[in-house]
């Protein structure tokens, strides 16, 4: 959490908050990339890309 919180700060005192839905999206994509890995889902994921 405490990173989190330090990323935002920096990214706030840059003024470099555009760069928030950048790594929002790389983050969840990464997730749903470790998820499809080794579930059931894999299939279902695989066809939105």
């Amino acid at each position: 959490m405490a990173f989190l919180k330090e990323l935002l700060a920096f990214l706030r005192a840059r003024k470099k908050l555009w760069l928030a839905p950048i790594i929002l999206i790389m983050v969840a994509l990464g997730g749903l990339m470790i998820l499809a890995e080794g579930s059931v889902l894999a299939p279902f994921i695989y066809t939105l890309f």
